[in-house]
């Protein structure tokens, strides 16, 4: 099966297609990317570039050109990383390996801080235990761009066509010549978080908060800087387990049952949840109530306006809440509807003052920071935010939909596996078939940008859309009652059915 890049990467079932071989690939790849662009830039300037990598260029402990490399942890991340090394390392490449598992955002921030030529993550995410995966960072510290993958891809293919090898050296002797170093990178993040977050406020406040790091990266680390804030912290599932405990690494309430029941005590004030690599949050209420994205975006959003005065414009996927157009309306802010993929939200981070960003998986970035979805920052945030209103997240997300600016708001989505299909059919499909009502309420506008979207007059909207990294078509829907929001979900469930069995299998 050929290696295919997905909205933010490449994953694939460990031992099945994610093997050393194919990370090796994808690792001489990314190298030749990588010293082709450093080749041009010093064409640009007439500064003499690296050579070919098919020159076998020798290592040089004084390369300009760096590599910042990550790993979560999933079952043989550590390796995996190694093997990356390795290879960056063959081909003249100084790598910074991380010295343990970490967050994305670390690794993001750390791309950033060295003033590296980009990054690789060994991450599958949120993905289930048998998978991983390798997530590309550009030199800004986000994803890199859906050109950089399609190169990756491209490189990948003509180096198996032309039969071109793989150039490494064994890991000892990378870093015995000072091509590969071992660092940390807290230090240089926790610099960055204290910019970003009143550490005072949380101290003053004494909270009392639950963090359940589901078995990743995020371990400790989130646990850490709140105790650093002066909080009090259970951390739930922080030990090394590659399996996740048989569970998805994904913070959304059917995953986090532990952390619910945790909160059922009454010995906690907030509730956090970070994914397998910690670039996405979630949260639980004292009541035991599970806070999701959306609701995240919205509070976060009014915090850092009325608390913070910051200003800024909001950018949102195409799949995540209402609220945030209500919210920007309301307090004269731009808004941008972007498709699915954190890297659609870098983009306007890195060209427009972006005040909050990010989508309903969770991941969220706001002004000032790397434009990388990043949970543990926004745990913190949350933190922050109980801290200075001396609320819990349900008494404030209910003060702000009773605000008629707001207004109240219900959201699921249902995920159905699928035989594979061509999403531009299923599209087209869906598009000729647009129905007047959906739910008992009129169509207002429909859109075909990422997956089909269906937009009603009351503001409540469905989205069919197959996912990007997994088999899988999601089918999401948002609306002022939980029952219109089943509703809408049995509408799409059959709208995306009646299309799919008119189509021939991929």
């Amino acid at each position: 099966m050929p290696i295919q890049f997905g909205t933010d990467g490449w994953r694939a079932v460990i031992s099945d297609d994610f093997t050393f071989a194919n990370v090796r690939k994808v690792a001489q790849a990314i190298a030749d990317k990588t010293l082709a662009d450093n080749r041009e830039r010093g064409a640009g300037s007439g500064e003499q570039g690296a050579q070919p990598a098919s020159q076998s260029p020798v290592p040089s402990p004084q390369s300009p050109i760096s590599l910042v490399v990550g790993y979560d942890t999933r079952f043989l991340s550590d390796r995996y990383a190694q093997t990356v090394a390795e290879v960056l390392a063959g081909n003249g490449i100084h790598v910074w390996l991380a010295q343990g598992d970490a967050p994305t955002p670390l690794i993001s921030y750390a791309i950033v801080d060295k003033e590296a030529s980009g990054g690789v993550m060994i991450t599958a995410s949120h993905n289930p235990p048998r998978y991983n995966g390798i997530k590309l960072k550009a030199a800004y510290g986000g994803s890199a761009s859906p050109a950089d993958s399609q190169e990756i891809e491209r490189r990948i293919q003509e180096n198996d066509a032309d039969g071109q090898p793989i150039l490494t050296i064994p890991f000892a002797q990378g870093m015995a010549q000072g091509l590969i170093t071992h660092f940390d990178p807290l230090p240089a993040y926790r610099t960055q978080i204290h910019r970003l977050v009143d550490f005072d406020t949380i101290r003053r406040a004494r909270l009392t908060v639950a963090v359940d790091a589901m078995y990743g990266a995020g371990r400790v680390v989130l646990r850490e800087l709140l105790e650093e804030a002066g909080c009090q912290v259970t951390e739930l599932r922080g030990e090394l387990n590659p399996g996740f405990g048989g569970t998805h690494p994904e913070p959304i309430a059917r995953h986090l049952k532990p952390l619910i029941a945790e909160m059922g005590t009454g010995r906690h004030r907030l509730g956090l949840a970070t994914d397998g690599d910690a670039d996405r949050i979630g949260a639980v209420d004292p009541d035991g109530r599970f806070i999701d994205p959306h609701c995240i975006m919205a509070l976060l959003v009014e915090h850092l306006v009325q608390d913070r005065g910051l200003r800024g414009s909001v950018v949102k996927t195409v799949s995540t809440t209402q609220m945030l157009n209500r919210l920007a309306e309301h307090y004269g802010l731009s808004l941008h509807e972007t498709p699915v993929g954190f890297n659609h939200i870098s983009d306007l981070m890195m060209s427009d003052n972006v005040l909050l960003g990010g989508e309903e998986s969770g991941s969220i970035s706001i002004q000032g920071h790397i434009p990388e979805g990043d949970g543990v920052l926004m745990g913190l945030l949350l933190a922050e935010m109980v801290a200075k209103r001396g609320k819990g997240l349900s008494a404030l997300l209910q003060e702000l939909m009773d605000q008629p600016y707001v207004g109240h708001f219900c959201y699921a989505r249902n995920d159905q596996t699928v035989t594979s299909f061509k999403k531009v059919s299923l599209v087209a499909g869906l598009m000729a078939q647009l129905p007047a009502h959906l739910a008992g309420v009129r169509l207002r506008s429909s859109s075909d940008r990422d997956g089909v979207k269906y937009i009603l007059e009351d503001n409540s909207w469905l989205l069919i859309r197959p996912s990007g990294t997994e088999p899988v078509l999601r089918v999401y829907a948002e609306a002022r009652s939980d029952a219109q929001v089943q509703a809408l979900l049995v509408e799409g469930g059959r709208l995306a059915t009646d299309v799919l069995a008119g189509m021939a299998p991929e």
